[in-house]
């Protein structure tokens, strides 16, 4: 998949004319829309990772617009909002939106700290917050969080399999003792989710953990990688966004570490990530709940109905579909989709609420044979969310960057996390959250 520096800023370009959609969009057009306000971030240093995902579900949506006519005859209305990924930004996003039209039926923040900032605010106006592979990890208990959704992975799921990995390279679990794992991580609510979990299965492993923080943005990090040189860690993990990812890998390149025992979250493995280091990005790993490429048929639907007849967001974007953020900006949309399209069956109408919407969330299933329907035959795993569990099972696997070819390939099963170290950890989180902020939990049974 080829990527030119000047595509990128034609892009950018497109993206700012994306942003300023906002206001023509308050005056919905005559006849009813399903609004869908998303919290994107076309600018600043983490636009690399913002754009390809808010292409992936504005796209999305497009091409059922296009294709199918809407949702059930209903045109669906993705409202861009430009957060520069700043949560104060991102919160007044939200109010500017919430109310537009017949009012918003789902958000997509696209950020822990603005997830963190809209956990009560959805809750009090009964709007669901989608938070997929991002967000807080213990929303996933639906008794404390009851309009905040994370399938398909949590944070502290992809570093339960990231040490999987570990394992698997290391020939047993019983050879992590004495071994040595640093998390490079941005400084913030993001970065530091996995932090509770790792320290947990250092005390359980016998591995000794460096926590090495990374101020935004993430440009300036020669003292992170002198320390890394110094310890000489076994492996290195990754919390990284944006142009912090570029960054670390040039650095760890720059020291020679070992790029085969490099590994990024799911949002530290796209392809602005590993392009600007070139051929010494070879190697280098991530974690991934989504399949890899453009060789799925809603792929091919996107480029005939959307870029093909003029209503990509994004049209500069066309060569770069397929890209790992674009396919998870897909994911997204096509759960969102699923559970307007299951509120429509539940309640028998085309005009549904955020609290139809946040109650066909806690009953969606999504099978392997849904998938195919959709177009997206083993894209992912297969989904089922209930009032207490807003994650649903999940499969994660490890994919690694070839740089010659310039592409991604899955080179580990799709596995399941360790949910006997973080459940815990989750029922323990989420119970002192519902104390501190005066929640009684829901009886889900």
């Amino acid at each position: 998949m080829k990527f030119t520096k000047a595509k990128f800023v034609t892009g950018m370009a497109s993206g700012l004319l994306a942003a300023t959609l906002l206001a023509p969009v308050a005056a919905v057009a005559d006849g009813h829309e399903l609004i869908l306000p998303s919290l994107d971030y076309r600018t600043g240093p983490y636009a690399p990772g913002g754009i390809p995902y808010a292409n992936g579900y504005a796209d999305y949506f497009a091409l059922l617009n296009e294709r199918d006519g809407g949702i059930n005859g209903v045109k669906a209305k993705v409202v861009p909002c430009e957060t520069g990924y700043n949560t104060k930004k991102g919160v007044e996003c939200y109010e500017k939106t919430k109310n537009i039209g017949s009012g918003a039926l789902a958000y997509m923040p696209l950020s822990t700290g603005i997830t963190y900032q809209l956990i009560p605010k959805v809750t009090a106006d009964k709007i669901p917050l989608v938070t997929i592979g991002y967000g807080r990890t213990s929303a996933r208990n639906g008794q404390v969080f009851e309009y905040v959704f994370n399938p398909p992975a949590t944070y502290w799921d992809g570093a339960t399999v990231a040490i999987k990995h570990v394992i698997d390279s290391e020939g047993g679990a019983d050879k992590l003792k004495g071994k040595k794992i640093a998390l490079v991580y941005h400084n913030s609510a993001y970065g530091k989710e996995p932090i509770r979990t790792l320290q947990a299965l250092s005390e359980k492993m016998g591995f000794e953990l460096t926590l090495l923080p990374v101020d935004h943005p993430g440009q300036e990090q020669k003292a992170t990688w002198l320390q890394v040189r110094r310890n000489r860690p076994d492996w290195v993990f990754m919390w990284g966004w944006g142009v912090m990812n570029q960054v670390a890998i040039k650095e760890a390149a720059s020291i020679r570490f070992p790029m085969e025992k490099f590994v990024g979250v799911w949002w530290s493995g796209g392809e602005n990530d590993v392009l600007p280091a070139g051929k010494d990005a070879h190697g280098y790993k991530s974690v991934v709940f989504t399949a890899v490429g453009d060789g799925f048929q809603t792929h091919e639907d996107i480029k005939a109905y959307v870029y093909g007849k003029g209503k990509a967001v994004d049209a500069s974007f066309e060569q770069r579909i397929g890209e790992t953020h674009y396919n998870r900006g897909i994911y997204a949309g096509a759960l969102v989709a699923e559970a307007i399209r299951k509120a429509m069956a539940d309640n028998d109408t085309k005009k549904p609420t955020g609290v139809m919407v946040k109650d066909a969330f806690e009953g969606l299933e999504i099978s392997d044979e849904r998938w195919a329907e959709l177009g997206l035959a083993n894209f992912t795993g297969a989904v089922k969310l209930s009032c207490a569990d807003h994650r649903g099972p999940s499969k994660i696997a490890v994919q690694q960057w070839d740089a010659e070819a310039k592409k991604w390939s899955i080179i580990s099963d799709f596995v399941e996390p360790m949910d006997d170290v973080t459940t815990p950890l989750i029922k323990a989180d989420s119970e002192a959250y519902a104390k501190e902020n005066n929640i009684t939990p829901r009886d889900c049974k």
